[in-house]
């Protein structure tokens, strides 16, 4: 079905043209293609159904992709379809970083290079607040009937304290979903795609869904910080430390959504639950919870 929503895609958009259309692996939301064209090789992007309830915004999404490829990060966004939302990008030629090597120092500092290129990067329209966003997954799914896990409750209070702790931060320009698959080495730099959550948001979730998404350990996180602000702070440690929890608990919330709304053939229940399990790990961090009594600002 998708394949051939994606023929008829480039038969509206280049009529009369040969193309070559293959999948692209990757990614449980949406369906990607990779288009070949004369010679130009593009990434087709049709968006899945229901994303809005995902908190996903397709025009924010355009900006933010413009904004990232201005930035040198993001690929070119060759052109973008209303009202279907399709985007069409730039195919960026390049390899992938696996998780054990984005940990090593020379590819961490390639990657905090790169969210700080984002993060100076011109605003885009749209919020991102991870506080706000659990709130509204939690009333989304039970506006569908979904039973809220016994941790949903205990996660929220503390966000409310992780928020009250870091007090008012400034906002920048952020990805929001730093899994390792939206990484790509083209050789000169790393390259970042799939903005679909990108918004003005906190830098320090960007860090701390980066560090989590590739497994970081304290000392790992030293040279992340180290890279990307010349220094290593305690505060901006407390920081990365806190913000890892509310990675975790937007990636859970984001699965207990998915029960609700997704037709796709994924165990969403295991999927948030292995997040809320990795929370309740995180809040036993006497690190952690040292960070969240001291209350250092970011």
């Amino acid at each position: 079905m998708a394949r051939t929503e994606a023929e008829a895609i480039v038969a509206r958009l280049w009529p009369g043209r040969e193309a070559v259309i293959e999948p692209l692996e990757g990614g449980i939301t949406n369906h990607n293609f990779v288009l070949t064209i004369g010679d130009d090789r593009l990434v087709l992007r049709i968006a899945g159904k229901d994303t809005a309830y995902l908190g996903i915004d397709r025009r924010r999404e355009e900006a933010a992709a413009r904004m990232a490829a201005r930035s040198g990060i993001g690929p070119e966004v060759v052109t973008y379809v209303e009202p279907e939302g399709y985007l069409v990008t730039r195919f960026i030629q390049g390899v992938p970083v696996p998780p054990e090597r984005m940990r090593t120092p020379d590819q961490t500092a390639r990657a905090a290079a790169a969210l700080r290129a984002v993060h100076r990067g011109e605003p885009i329209p749209g919020r991102f607040d991870a506080h706000t966003v659990v709130v509204d997954y939690r009333a989304t799914a039970m506006a569908h009937g979904v039973t809220m896990p016994e941790d949903v409750a205990w996660a929220l209070a503390i966000s409310d304290r992780i928020r009250d702790a870091r007090g008012a931060q400034a906002v920048v320009p952020c990805h929001n979903d730093l899994l390792n698959a939206n990484f790509i080495d083209d050789g000169e730099r790393l390259r970042i795609v799939d903005w679909e959550y990108a918004g003005m948001g906190d830098r320090f979730f960007d860090l701390a869904n980066f560090s989590i998404n590739h497994e970081f350990m304290p000392e790992d996180d030293g040279r992340l910080l180290e890279s990307y602000f010349g220094e290593v702070r305690p505060r901006d440690t407390d920081s990365l430390r806190l913000m890892r929890f509310m990675s975790d608990f937007r990636e859970a919330m984001w699965g207990v959504v998915q029960q609700a709304v997704s037709e796709l053939d994924v165990d969403f229940v295991a999927y948030a639950g292995d997040h809320f399990a990795r929370l309740r790990r995180t809040e036993e961090d006497p690190a952690f919870r040292e960070a969240l009594a001291g209350g250092s600002p970011g």
